[in-house]
């Protein structure tokens, strides 16, 4: 059992390592990969591979990755107070904490009007590169959102996710760390700023 585990996270390793230099982008196709590499039939959680990308860029980024969490989520609050009608959520891994090199802001927003969003944004001076309705299939279900894609004052990619105001009601569940897609409100991520800034919310 010792020599499964280890090389179950062997394999995890292998696989974080294939997601964070960007080798891979999808988890499946990169815990295949690193299964295949180590001539392995276990498959580790994309909860285990999870962490070891967050280990991966804690030793590589060091210090500068705290400084840089702080600074996004304080981008992210700013925007947030602009879309404060909307309902915004900070997500992904600004939200949890477990930012690498090429994180971007991920903000959840609820609203009708696509429109009305867009035009507060520009007015606020954020610098909008593209947007574009994305649709997918979960469980059945067919889901429209609207994606933002612009860039923060210091100049960190920024997406925002605008879904209908029922959706905000929703509970969703996180397809990397398995547990409740909870996320930052403004409230929340004020609070969090004044006494933790680099907390991380990840499983224990």
């Amino acid at each position: 059992m010792t020599d499964d585990f280890d090389l179950k996270q062997k394999v995890a390793k292998e696989a974080a390592t294939l997601l964070y230099y960007g080798a891979e982008k999808e988890f499946k196709q990169a815990k295949l990969k690193a299964a295949k590499t180590l001539g392995s039939h276990f498959l580790p959680s994309n909860l285990e591979i999870a962490f070891e990308i967050d280990k991966i860029a804690e030793e590589n980024e060091g210090g500068k990755r705290e400084e840089r969490l702080i600074q996004m989520r304080k981008e992210a609050l700013e925007v947030m107070k602009n879309l404060a009608d909307f309902s915004p959520v900070l997500i992904g891994s600004v939200w949890r904490g477990t930012i690498k090199q090429e994180s971007d802001v991920d903000i959840a927003a609820y609203a009708e009007d696509t429109e009305e969003v867009l035009n507060i944004l520009k007015s606020e001076g954020v610098d909008i590169s593209k947007t574009a309705w994305i649709t997918v299939n979960k469980q059945g279900a067919t889901l429209e959102s609207f994606h933002i894609y612009a860039k923060t004052p210091s100049g960190n990619s920024l997406e925002i996710v605008l879904r209908s105001q029922e959706e905000a009601r929703k509970k969703r569940k996180c397809e990397t760390f398995g547990d409740e897609l909870k996320g930052l409100t403004i409230e929340a991520l004020q609070k969090i700023l004044q006494t933790n800034p680099a907390q991380k919310f990840t499983p224990s």
